[in-house]
């Protein structure tokens, strides 16, 4: 019997997944536990594994497509089963998704509007013109394995200027896509083949004469500014696209939306003096150097963010109950979601933000949250989160100081009824002891949920950080 792999449920909101790459192809042998794609899904890009030793007989779904949980999208042949008998019997599940495709793409034909008397015809896959992703050739290039070549705009536009074919190259970008630096690194080197089609030298030579400029008329039209010369290393002008929305940032648009217009946000701001905490923090640096641990200062703020709660245990709380019969539900752990800035491509895909868990942030010293803090940044910008890494925050920080910014708010995150936004560290003029004198100074805004935590709730509680990270010693023991 054939063995289906459906499109799973990898998070408690997902309804529907991408394929964003396919690690196996038709043929291929996997053991359980082998990656066969990676899936992205509306909190983040997470590996699927197979749970079953088989030979993979159809891949039912291509990459960048979006299907509904429980649509089949890969089938694997048992040990010993032939392959044809397990491709023409297994994918029944997979009709509906792939009649709702076809409807989809008629119903866009139609929309576009096609000569009268002129058929609009499904194209196969295989057939259609390359997307905004791949390098502008058709299928089957890339050394002949048949693949498409996955390229951004931009790396495109140049490989075409400098006569560079990008079937040559080696992307070094997310899932080998060939990106600006790729085709710059084989411009400069020399390296790559050329473009199929135009001969080595056949570039466009600049005119020997100056263009004449054309005769004024007698139309005066409002005239249009010349563009400015690029700087040096700009790679080129922007390039006018539309990005359809990934699950992630449909989730983000969703959440945040739906937090801004159901909680009542407002903001209260303080600024602690950093001078005692960043002297700490070098001294301490200097001397866990040898062990490969350097602490940040959001460390320092995830520590005393959480031991503050134990003085103030209304922010560690969410907003529960049904309609009528609401409640203020406290929580017993404190777990500090961290939010993680997820790099944009130069395509304009990817980006998004996720919250990484950080588990009873209050039991935890210095150099566990340092390590679990790395720990989930680096796989969160890698292989993606679990949905239990990003689950279960009772409070958020957001931190924007590593970019140079000082101050800013932030968008509550639910269930939580607080989140804290923190600039950086900056040194500026402060008077201490009546006297004006350089000092580094920090802002931290909360932005609180007025049925839950009142101002001068808000005003104790971001008063107890200050003199935590003020005094930092306390945050040591």
């Amino acid at each position: 019997m054939p063995i289906n792999i459906e499109m799973p449920r990898l998070s408690d909101t997902m309804q529907a997944g991408t394929v964003v790459k396919w690690n196996v192809k038709e043929g291929q042998k996997v053991k359980s536990g082998d990656a066969l794609a990676d899936i992205e899904t509306d909190k983040a890009t997470m590996e699927l594994q197979s749970f079953e030793d088989g030979t993979v007989a159809s891949i039912a779904v291509a990459e960048g497509q979006n299907v509904p949980i429980g649509t089949v999208i890969l089938v694997l042949a048992a040990p010993g089963e032939d392959l044809a008998a397990a491709k023409g019997g297994g994918g029944a599940a997979a009709a509906p998704a792939k009649k709702q495709a076809q409807e989809g793409g008629q119903a866009a034909a139609s929309a576009n509007g096609p000569a009268k008397g002129a058929t609009a015809t499904m194209v196969p896959p295989a057939a259609q013109a390359p997307d905004e992703g791949s390098n502008g050739h058709a299928p089957g290039r890339n050394g002949g394995t048949g693949g498409r070549i996955f390229a951004s705009p931009l790396a495109k536009k140049i490989a075409a200027e400098s006569n560079v074919d990008l079937g040559s190259l080696q992307g070094s970008g997310p899932g080998g896509r060939i990106i600006r630096k790729d085709v710059e690194a084989a411009v400069g080197s020399g390296g790559g083949q050329m473009a199929p089609g135009r001969a080595a030298g056949a570039n466009v030579q600049a005119p020997s004469k100056p263009l004449q400029p054309l005769a004024r008329t007698q139309v005066n039209q409002p005239s249009r500014p010349a563009p400015m010369a690029m700087l040096s290393g700009g790679g080129g002008g922007l390039v006018a696209r539309v990005v359809p929305l990934s699950n992630m940032r449909k989730t983000i648009a969703k959440r945040l939306v739906e937090s801004k217009t159901t909680i009542p946000h407002y903001q209260v701001t303080v600024e602690a003096s950093m001078d005692a905490l960043m002297e700490l923090r070098t001294q301490l640096n200097e001397q866990l150097a040898n062990q490969g641990v350097k602490l940040s200062v959001n460390d320092f703020l995830v520590r005393a963010s959480a031991l503050a709660m134990h003085q103030h245990p209304y922010v560690n709380t969410k907003w529960a109950g049904t309609p009528g019969n609401e409640a203020i539900e406290y929580l017993p752990d404190v777990n500090v979601g961290v939010a993680i800035a997820l790099p944009v491509m130069e395509d304009g895909t990817g980006g998004g933000l996720v919250v990484a868990t950080i588990r009873n942030a209050d039991v935890l010293g210095l150099r566990q949250i340092s390590a679990e803090t790395k720990r989930l940044s680096e796989k969160a910008r890698t292989k993606g989160l679990s949905v239990e890494e990003m689950s279960d925050a009772t409070f958020t920080i957001s931190n924007l100081g590593m970019f140079g910014v000082e101050s800013f708010t932030a968008i509550i995150n639910p269930p939580n009824t607080a989140i804290l936004a923190a600039g950086g560290a900056v040194q500026k003029a402060v008077v201490k002891n009546g006297q004006v004198v350089p000092g580094h100074v920090m802002s931290m805004t909360m932005s609180s949920d007025h049925r839950v935590i009142d101002g001068a709730m808000a005003a104790n509680y971001l008063n107890t950080v200050k003199g935590l990270l003020e005094k930092p010693a306390t945050l040591l023991v």
